[in-house]
């Protein structure tokens, strides 16, 4: 949840866990990790090394590293492309969970008790229950002739959708005011009515993550286009460009093409409150913006591998993990 307004300065902002994926790693390399930022110590830690060699080869970028974040009971959920794994706050694995249609799973949010996770393969949105640890259900969404349809199925049987990614749908959100989520291909923002019927709340361009409502508009990045972008009710816009680096600094840079990797890729953002917004970039690049003054607060970079880029940010809720080699 973003915090109070009191944040004014670096050393007031709250420290940030980030995930990361490397976008045409090889096998026997890192696929990416876990990383905790540190504001206030100008510092980051690297909790977690993903190196596994369960890895689905297939694809590009989709399959290496590590993926959305949610909290719950004190320990920490990561989404992997098609495994969901729970840690404790000092990054020891506890357990894991798989489910034939988790398939590309990019972001994923908690509401009372259920962890919703995009299943970016299936065109679908899945429902995890935190209390039985069950997959209980799923919403498959298509666009058809312009129109919006959905169909709700049990995960635990075989009856659900072909493997499809039509809409690339990245982003959920679920919360009092009802769930919704976005994706490259959706137009906008897509809230689920009444009756499972699906409606499309905002319109937005193509190629964007990350799309959230706040109190006065939308905020999204526009990955395509290298900005984070807010954009008003009343129409207004302000937008801010990720950092770029020295091309002769940058590591695999001969990969750095749109179909592989490339700099500025805006993915991973969380507000920090109505005013700070974090978001992730790559190479590896956290930022802070104020939505107001329309300056960068605050911005570390902990990687200048080009492949290596966020993926998950969100707020850090607990004490800072004791100090540790990166895990594997």
């Amino acid at each position: 949840m973003p915090m109070s307004e009191s944040i004014r300065t670096v050393s007031d902002i709250p420290p940030l866990i980030a995930t990361s994926v490397v976008r045409g790693s090889e096998q026997g390399e890192s696929h990416g990790g876990v990383f905790i930022v540190d504001p206030a110590a100008q510092a980051v830690h690297q909790v977690l090394d993903w190196d596994t060699a369960a890895i689905d080869w297939t694809g590009r970028g989709w399959d290496r590293g590590l993926r959305g974040v949610a909290f719950y009971g004190g320990e920490i959920y990561i989404a992997a492309s098609d495994e969901l794994f729970v840690y404790d706050q000092n990054f020891r694995k506890l357990r894991s969970f798989r489910n034939p249609y988790l398939k590309h799973c990019h972001e994923i949010c908690e509401y009372e008790g259920k962890l919703y996770l995009t299943s970016t393969g299936y065109d679908s949105i899945l429902s995890f229950d935190l209390m039985t640890e069950k997959f209980i259900w799923g919403l498959h969404a298509a666009k058809i002739a312009g129109a919006w349809h959905a169909h709700r199925f049990d995960p635990e049987t075989d009856l659900g959708p072909p493997p499809r990614n039509q809409l690339h749908i990245n982003c959920v959100d679920c919360s009092a005011k009802g769930l919704s989520f976005a994706g490259l291909r959706t137009g906008g923002i897509v809230g689920l009515g009444v009756d499972a019927k699906l409606l499309l709340q905002v319109e937005l361009p193509e190629g964007v993550h990350n799309a959230q409502l706040v109190s006065d508009g939308v905020i999204f990045n526009d990955t395509a286009a290298n900005y984070l972008r807010h954009v008003t009710r009343k129409g207004e816009e302000r937008h801010f460009a990720f950092p770029a680096y020295d091309p002769d600094k940058l590591e695999y840079a001969g990969i750095d093409d749109s179909k592989i990797a490339r700099q500025g890729f805006g993915r991973g953002l969380c507000r920090i409150n109505d005013r700070l917004v974090a978001a992730g970039s790559s190479p590896s690049t956290v930022s802070v913006f104020d939505l107001v003054s329309g300056e960068t607060v605050f911005s570390v970079n902990f990687s200048m591998d080009i492949r290596n880029a966020i993926h998950g940010l969100e707020i850090w809720p607990f004490a800072m993990p004791r100090p540790a080699a990166a895990r594997r």
